[in-house]
């Protein structure tokens, strides 16, 4: 591995301040399978005198999502009014999912989690990873051949008992013109889907966090789904197709719709 930057330590800092409630562990539900960790995102849709407009979803790797029923992980930090960690048993999961063109990326607007939330009398208190944090083409283009340190925000399997909890994994990716920007080496079972951070140098001392994007199932060295490609597919969905997608099915009485496109933050 490449020596680590002076500003390591930075980068932990604020990836763990700013992030730390943004990602959920999730599987195939009754299976030790198709581990995976997810996390939410906010797309910026413009800026008015009002606030920011945003979509929020929440994102992770493709191939995970498809499976009939899922188990999510919650974590108290993540509820208000605060609950004791617990499972969330989410049938017809699949359906909940629009999936992004070619890049292995899987989105879900935040209209049925929030549903949940208020069947249930809570409310949801996570970080997302903001807009600004997410990786831009020339963000990108600046990565090369030489290993670059980096940081992925999940969720691994314990092996002894199965539990999810949450983990900086510090490895290296790098990027090349015939396979796109990887992660080199493995990662822990459950990590596939979370998202993966750098520290882009801005010369002398300085540094900004950047969520370089999603990181995607692989043998080896994993290939990683770019938040520009991921913007530019995000900002082709049509709001009310988005919206029209199928949700996870429910025993309990649906919540009013959320219009997810129209908030605010």
């Amino acid at each position: 591995m490449s020596e680590l930057p002076d500003f390591h330590s930075a980068i932990v800092y604020l990836i763990n301040a700013d992030s730390a409630r943004a990602t959920l562990p999730f599987q195939r539900a009754n299976r030790a399978e198709q581990h995976a960790t997810a996390f939410w995102f906010n797309e910026l849709v413009e800026e008015t005198a009002e606030g920011a407009v945003v979509r929020q979803y929440l994102v992770t790797a493709g191939e995970p999502t498809r499976v009939e029923t899922a188990e999510i992980t919650l974590r108290p930090e993540l509820c208000s009014p605060a609950m004791s960690a617990e499972k969330v048993t989410v049938m017809s999961f699949a359906e909940g999912w629009t999936h992004l063109e070619d890049l292995g990326v899987a989105v879900m607007p935040d209209t049925a989690l929030y549903a949940y939330a208020a069947r249930k009398g809570w409310s949801w208190t996570t970080d997302e990873i903001t807009d600004g944090v997410a990786a831009t083409e020339e963000d990108i283009a600046r990565l090369g051949g030489t290993p670059v340190p980096a940081y992925l925000l999940g969720h691994p399997v314990d092996a002894e008992n199965g539990a999810r909890e949450q983990a900086l994994v510090v490895g290296e990716v790098v990027r090349t013109d015939e396979d796109g920007v990887r992660w080199v080496g493995t990662l822990p079972q459950g990590c596939v889907g979370a998202p993966v951070f750098i520290g882009a140098g801005l010369g002398e001392n300085s540094f900004k966090l950047v969520c370089v994007g999603v990181a995607l199932p692989g043998d080896g060295h994993h290939p990683i789904a770019t938040f520009d490609r991921i913007r530019t597919a995000l900002g082709a969905l049509a709001p009310d197709a988005a919206d029209a997608a199928g949700t996870p099915a429910s025993s309990e009485p649906a919540a009013p719709k959320r219009r997810w496109w129209q908030r605010r933050g």
